[in-house]
């Protein structure tokens, strides 16, 4: 099935890929060249791996995972197989995310810095948190065939507002880390935040990419002519959520229903006609 506004899809899709892989690449730049590399040592190069990994996974991955089930070439796949690739992407995402917090936890423990006192760990814990949940609840209702068709039509609404609303808490999330990392190391004893940097301008410009990868990603997975076609043994109606099987049985069911009532009406209208021809022929008579 050919998809409206191919072309627009396209061109949007590729500036959403170029952007994310960007932004990835902009955070590498930024923990080697003016954060002194990675490392796995309790110090600072390990709490490097922090917006690493959150960037290429939480961001980037997940980003992709959202709007997996858009890609035109992947209509003629399965919706089955395409749920196992969406549960995998976001599985690689939460692996990363969980990394991420070890590594931040690590570093904090070790050069005795308070753990989760500011706005951006509450934010970025509650995200993971119920990222985690999100992506449990997804593979027991809607990746298993567990749960009773009702509630998997209730829930479906919701799993598609949530992912969308983390996927917009991370990306706050990670402009508040950013922001907040700037704040801690270009000091009065360093280079000054506020006297523009360079390291300051090219993080500033990694936080821009980061909101521009978001916006694209919320605009592909928000328009409605883009979205995967409806298979005809799908499962949810996407209106109502009915079950699509019940709902064909039911206008089946109303079919002959109106057949029968046809019927019935035809003969009905059939003996009106006798008895009046007989009273016809009666009268005739006398």
């Amino acid at each position: 099935m050919a998809m409206d506004g191919y072309r627009g899809f396209l061109g949007l899709l590729v500036a959403a890929l170029l952007v994310g892989f960007l932004s990835v690449i902009f955070t590498l730049v930024w923990v080697l060249h003016y954060r002194e590399g990675l490392g796995w040592d309790g110090r600072a190069l390990e709490f490097n791996w922090h917006p690493v990994l959150v960037v290429t996974g939480f961001v980037f991955i997940q980003g992709i995972a959202i709007i997996v089930y858009r890609l035109p070439w992947t209509w003629k796949c399965s919706k089955l197989l395409m749920k196992f690739i969406h549960a995998g992407l976001n599985t690689i995402a939460a692996i990363l995310a969980i990394i991420s917090l070890v590594a931040v936890f690590d570093y904090h423990n070790t050069s005795n810095i308070p753990n989760m006192y500011s706005l951006h760990s509450w934010v970025g814990m509650i995200a993971v948190i119920l990222y985690i949940l999100q992506l449990v609840l997804g593979f027991f209702i809607f990746l298993l065939p567990l749960a009773p068709l009702s509630l998997r039509a209730f829930l479906m609404p919701i799993h598609v507002y949530s992912g969308l609303f983390l996927f917009g808490t991370v990306i706050a999330t990670a402009l508040m880390g950013v922001t907040e990392k700037l704040l801690f190391t270009l000091t009065k004893d360093t280079v000054p935040y506020s006297t523009f940097p360079p390291e300051g301008v090219f993080t500033n410009t990694l936080g821009l990419l980061i909101l521009l990868y978001g916006a694209l990603i919320f605009w592909i997975v928000t328009r409605p002519q883009w979205k995967r076609p409806k298979e005809p043994n799908s499962i949810l109606q996407p209106n109502r959520g009915t079950p699509e099987g019940v709902e064909g049985s039911m206008a089946i069911n109303f079919g002959n229903m109106d057949k029968s009532d046809s019927g019935l009406n035809n003969e009905a209208a059939a003996r009106k006609r006798n008895i009046t021809l007989d009273e016809a022929g009666q009268r005739s008579t006398v």
